[in-house]
């Protein structure tokens, strides 16, 4: 079979995605490759569909096992021979996977990094053919990476003791340019093709808000999304206890994952959610990285995570079918302090140099403050991601909060040239705290005690609302106008770019909300983007179809104990509910049913549709 001969009857799909076949070229031609791809947009398949192609095995080199499991599963089902082999196996398994793998069962093996070098496993890959190895998660090779693994490290040392080497390929959804140039030099590429289509999820919708109370605005959103699945990331293990027990006591089907349960009870609340026994995961980040679960519909952040790469890793595990996806982030200021204390108490940096540790330790507080300036920024949230990963579009995507709320620009010259003067006076050493308390004229023993009551600008901007003080501050520290320092204190400094605006040769102008015309998140005249194949379009007849198609699945997913998405994605079941096929040659026109899956499950399929 040739390469759409094997997207066709393994994967189902007519056509590859955009970079899918630069990359699977690349490979076939035995050119080293590496895809930086956003999550759901078809990474595996870059190197799966080779595998397929070539004499020989494809280890692909994975960093959990939840990953490796889902993929195998995936692959399964698919009808292509596929295994893992990670602590997760006994030891006569283990040995078994091996023996199979030897007869030449398996043209793809997932595996841990730190199994390559031990004597087994080694011994295994030194007496077979060994045609490429592909690196999963290849971020994970740079400590200036968000999620540096030293394991990943014993990957160039495995390939030297290959007789031969292979064709080699990384894949990764998030790195900068850093990041990417890491992968390159430690993984020691050859002339590689490089494909980057962009870090964009149009079909997600980004919000923030910073509410009073987070749970009664967490709980009024899963609320508004009655039968979907999703997930609440929150920063520590005592907040994700307390929200999983509120939502259960409230009636929501909630579980729960952080790393203080049991391996067991981890397992167990994983499979739950994965086969929809729980809509809802409540977890800390320790959860989701390689869950290919396609219909979870939002994502949560109860807290702001640490920086933008996790962020965005994390929502990127919303509606990976395209289908629309909202992910809205909770801000509240003491997730910046609780951020900071996981930054220095870091354990995970200690095998680097106490040099290059101190440097990624201001590595991360740099990264906590770009994390921070998306939280209050009035520019297109998506655009600041973008921007973020060097990707620069039109500063409005019409589907993140920010471009649905009304703006209204506002000159604040005189409140802007109060701070940088306020910070001038007092000699750059206090936080912004001290600054807006002095410029607002508050009478606390703090600001006695620092002798703030005597600055020439105390009080003198009284009348002006703290909120709008605060919104002018990050203003300024977001357009660089002040900075903070790297430290657990963050002394407000001035830049080079005050001096303009103390002499009164620039004007400040920023983007204020027009109280009135904020849409607020529950409307339903949120403009929120659908794809033309949403199961929100549904005619009331189709979408009762569909819902019939989903008992199906699930009753044959429970038959064959895998995830419901395995069998089909909802994507694939709404195009089945809008096509209608009559016929093994219609259905097999249906974006994501193969010759395989259809011989496996295409007539039952086919009984309903009638």
């Amino acid at each position: 079979m040739d390469k759409h001969q094997v997207l066709r009857h393994y994967f189902g799909y007519d056509s590859f995605r955009e970079g899918q076949e630069i990359l699977i070229d690349s490979i076939l031609a035995g050119r080293d490759a590496m895809g930086i791809m956003p999550t759901g947009s078809g990474k595996s398949l870059c190197f799966q569909v080779p595998a397929l192609m070539t004499e020989g095995i494809t280890l692909v080199i994975s960093p959990l096992i939840s990953l490796m499991k889902d993929q195998v599963a995936s692959l399964n089902q698919a009808g292509i021979h596929a295994a893992y082999l990670n602590s997760s196996l006994s030891s006569s398994q283990y040995v078994k996977a091996l023996a199979y793998a030897r007869e030449g069962r398996y043209p793809i093996i997932y595996v841990a990094p730190e199994r390559l070098l031990t004597e087994e496993f080694l011994d295994f890959c030194l007496n077979v053919r060994i045609s490429m190895v592909a690196v999963d998660e290849a971020h994970c090779v740079s400590q200036w990476g968000q999620d540096f693994r030293p394991s990943y490290l014993k990957i160039v040392d495995f390939i030297e003791k290959l007789p031969k080497r292979p064709v080699i390929s990384a894949f990764t959804a998030t790195a900068t340019k850093d990041v990417r140039e890491d992968i390159i030099d430690i993984l020691m590429l050859q002339d590689p093709a490089v494909v980057s289509t962009g870090y964009d999820r149009p079909n997600l919708y980004l919000s923030v808000q910073s509410p009073k109370d987070k749970y009664a605005t967490m709980k009024n959103f899963v609320e508004r999304h009655p039968g979907q699945c999703g997930i609440i990331y929150c920063l520590t293990r005592k907040m994700v206890e307390e929200v999983c027990g509120r939502l259960n006591k409230e009636g929501f089907f909630a579980t729960r994952y952080h790393a203080g349960l049991s391996d067991a009870e981890r397992r167990t609340n994983q499979d739950d959610f994965i086969y929809d026994k729980s809509l809802i995961m409540v977890a800390t980040n320790a959860f989701g990285m390689g869950i290919d679960k396609s219909n979870v519909r939002y994502v949560i952040h109860y807290n702001m995570p640490k920086n933008l790469e996790s962020y965005y890793q994390e929502v990127g595990r919303c509606s990976r079918d395209g289908e629309p996806g909202e992910c809205l982030l909770l801000y509240g200021g003491q997730d910046v302090i609780t951020n900071q204390m996981f930054i220095e108490s870091n354990q995970d940096n200690q095998e680097l140099d106490p040099i290059t540790r101190k440097l990624v330790e201001e590595r991360d507080r740099e990264r906590l403050k770009k994390m921070t300036y998306y939280c209050f920024t009035n520019d297109c949230l998506r655009d600041y991601i973008l921007r973020y990963f060097g990707e620069y579009k039109e500063n409005y995507c019409g589907n993140c909060s920010n471009c649905l709320t009304g703006f209204e620009t506002v000159d604040v010259t005189d409140i802007a040239k109060a701070m940088i003067g306020c910070t001038e006076t007092s000699r750059q050493r206090y936080g912004a705290n001290v600054i807006m308390d002095t410029l607002h004229g508050a009478n606390t023993a703090k600001i006695r005690n620092y002798g703030m009551n005597e600055n020439p600008y105390y009080a003198v901007l009284s009348k002006v609302p703290v909120y709008k003080l605060r919104q002018v501050m990050n203003h300024l520290l977001l357009k660089e106008y002040l900075s903070v320092t790297n430290d657990e204190y963050a002394i407000v400094k001035l830049t080079q770019k005050a001096g303009a605006v103390l002499n009164e040769e620039e004007t400040i102008l920023m983007k204020m909300a027009k109280e009135e015309a904020v849409i607020s998140e529950g409307k339903e005249n949120r403009k929120t983007k659908k794809s033309s194949s949403s199961a929100l379009d549904l005619s009331k007849a189709d979408e009762e179809l569909f819902e019939k198609l989903r008992t199906l699945r699930l009753k044959i997913a429970k038959e064959e104990k895998v995830p419901p998405y395995i069998v089909f994605s909802d994507k694939t079941l709404i195009h089945m509910s809008v096509q209608k096929p009559k016929n093994r040659e219609e259905m097999l026109l249906v974006s994501g049913v193969g010759t395989f899956k259809y011989d496996k499950y295409g007539e039952r399929f086919l009984e309903i549709l009638k």
